[in-house]
């Protein structure tokens, strides 16, 4: 451990044996002292960000149909839905109402919905919510999307962004590796078509975020190899603004098991702070895992709290119905005995308490 410390202190990056290590039989406290030190290092001025977010999933109809999703319907489902563009503009204003500025609008892969209605939709969002970021569309769906469309990837993304989309949320990362998204999610996209839209995106100006979901089939070796991945993508283009892992939620899933621990999460995410230098914000998923563990992660490598999520549905459905109000996430980190600060989607200081 010493070691690995020293080699990080003369600003070296760990390679993967020894990110294995860490991950599969060094001591939790010492991950986290570790991971703690390069968090206060990159954010000396003891500030946990959040941010006032929306999750509207428009639709959950999806031909992925991922074994560890509780939330997509067939088209044919009595509860299958599309939301029309009122009803999302009414979860919009409420947003806006709450001091909101970030829109993350997410949903299924539908077979009817071509680019035109994505266009329209981005469109009259920016006309009459100016001020709010659509930080929307996971990767699959920007790929989904082009395909119904005709179009490449590439020119799906630049149509997206003129009509509005600000920045790509990191959804639908799963674990990087293709071996293991064949098992949990067979009819989604491989990794590198995951990375070649994040990289487009890059390119386009547009800034994104990186996730993983662990604790379903993989291994330590995959989760090592996804943060690998994830850090050479962002020592190419500088684009993604953070890192969030999150655990497997298994109820009324096709896949089932049981959820990752809560030692488990801390390990991962200490792990993601050390190995991840060139992304600086590491985020605490409240909304998988508690406020209490969420506070505790702010000791392991996290300085932000992620959104206040006035409304989220996907990891609902299985049963996981965490909430915070802002106050609350105020008092959490306040809590902890760190500075609470309100951001945007660029991690933009917005109102410090």
């Amino acid at each position: 451990m010493q070691t690995l410390s020293d080699k990080i202190a003369d600003g070296q990056q760990l390679n993967r044996d020894e990110a294995l290590w860490l991950l599969s039989d060094a001591d939790l406290l010492e991950v986290g002292k570790l991971a703690d030190r390069i968090r206060r290092r990159k954010h000396p001025h003891g500030r946990v960000t959040f941010v006032v977010d929306r999750n509207v999933n428009y639709t959950n109809v999806c031909e992925s149909q991922c074994k560890f999703c509780a939330f997509y319907r067939n088209a044919a489902a009595d509860d299958a839905y599309l939301l029309e563009p009122e009803a999302i503009f009414a979860k919009i204003a409420e947003l806006v109402a709450h001091g909101g500025t970030q829109l993350l609008m997410q949903g299924g892969l539908h077979p009817d919905l071509k680019i035109t209605w994505f266009e329209e939709l981005f469109r009259a969002i920016k006309q009459r919510f100016p001020q709010v970021q659509v930080h929307s569309l996971s990767p699959a769906e920007v790929i989904h999307i082009a395909k119904l469309s005709g179009l490449s990837m590439a020119e799906c993304l630049r149509r997206l962004q003129a009509a509005g989309l600000d920045s790509v949320p990191g959804g639908g990362a799963e674990v990087l590796v293709d071996e293991v998204r064949q098992v949990i999610s067979p009819n989604k996209i491989g990794w590198r078509d995951w990375a070649a839209v994040m990289e487009e995106a890059h390119r386009l100006g547009m800034r994104t975020t990186a996730t993983m979901m662990f604790g379903s089939r993989e291994t330590p070796a995959d989760i090592v190899e996804h943060l690998l991945r994830i850090r050479e993508i962002q020592s190419r283009t500088r684009g993604f603004t953070a890192f969030i892992p999150w655990t497997f939620q298994p109820t009324n899933t096709e896949l089932g098991g049981e959820t990752a621990s809560g030692v488990e999460y801390l390990k991962v995410l200490a792990l993601s702070r050390i190995l991840l230098d060139n992304i600086a914000n590491i985020q605490a998923s409240w909304v998988t895992q508690g406020a209490m563990m969420a506070q505790v992660a702010l000791f392991f490598g996290a300085n932000d709290l992620g959104g206040t999520m006035l409304e989220e549905n996907v990891v609902a459905a299985a049963g996981i119905s965490f909430r915070m109000s802002q106050e609350q996430v105020v008092e959490l980190a306040r809590g902890a005995g760190f500075k609470p600060a309100k951001r945007n989607t660029l991690y933009e200081i917005l109102e410090e308490y």
